[in-house]
């Protein structure tokens, strides 16, 4: 695969952007790093001037931009998400450090889609959306001036990614180990979680009206697996037989 090749597998996906020029902003950033597939979910304003005027020579990326609904169309066919979570969670997710983080997003953009997620710029991503992450990135930044622009953010994290590439043009990033498999995407994953769920419900293993912690900590289980297209197949296959039997 070549490069260019490559970089079209590595999408930044910014999520309910609130000032257009933070858009622009991470267009330029992106280009400056050689990333061009920029998502935009539910932004508060776009298409707008500012965002145009931030972007400078970037404007060929803010044109190419795929504008979606929700989280899940955009990460549906991406088999690696890695999303941006700034503080500590109630349960621990993994957790990569930025180097780590465009490491594992470039080597596995050989083989497959992955995306990195950003979340609003006062409160950053949801606890929905990082459990759709397989892995959580946080930026090491001054403990008493933390927050981060969203356009810096891009920045340091297309960055690493940048620096990945250059590492793997010297031979030093390792390759992929084969799989006989595909990882499974995003979009079906999710399907196999709802599945999963509604088998749950149908056993009364848990209650849906008040299902505590569980439902977080089998997507962290399956998420840390990081299961391949064809054991989805065979746990949906599992979890259609368990209800054919307790609905006889």
């Amino acid at each position: 695969m070549s490069i260019s090749e490559r970089q079209a597998n590595i999408r930044i996906v910014l999520v309910n952007t609130t000032h257009p020029g933070n858009i622009g902003g991470a267009a330029r950033a992106m280009k400056n790093m050689g990333l061009a597939e920029l998502y935009l979910v539910q932004p508060r304003e776009y298409p707008a001037p500012r965002a145009v005027w931030r972007a400078a020579g970037a404007r060929d990326v803010l044109a190419g931009a795929t504008i979606v609904e929700s989280v899940d169309e955009a990460i549906a066919d991406c088999a690696l998400v890695v999303g941006t979570s700034a503080r500590e969670r109630r349960i621990p997710w993994p957790l990569l450090n930025p180097r780590e983080c465009g490491e594992k997003i470039y080597s596995e953009a050989a083989e497959h889609k992955t995306a990195l997620l950003f979340g609003r710029e006062d409160r950053g991503l949801t606890n929905d959306e990082l459990q759709k992450c397989h892995y959580h990135v946080h930026i090491p930044s001054n403990p008493d001036y933390s927050s981060l622009n969203l356009a810096t953010a891009v920045q340091v994290l297309a960055y690493e990614v940048r620096m990945a590439s250059l590492a793997d043009d010297q031979g030093n990033l390792p390759s992929l180990s084969e799989w006989d498999q595909p990882p499974v995407t995003a979009g079906d994953l999710e399907f196999f979680h709802e599945h999963l769920a509604t088998t749950m419900a149908e056993l009364q293993f848990y209650d849906p009206e008040n299902p505590k912690q569980l439902l977080t900590r089998m997507r962290r289980l399956f998420n840390r697996v990081r299961m391949d297209q064809m054991e989805v197949s065979i746990l949906r296959g599992l979890l259609s037989a368990v209800q054919r039997k307790i609905t006889k």
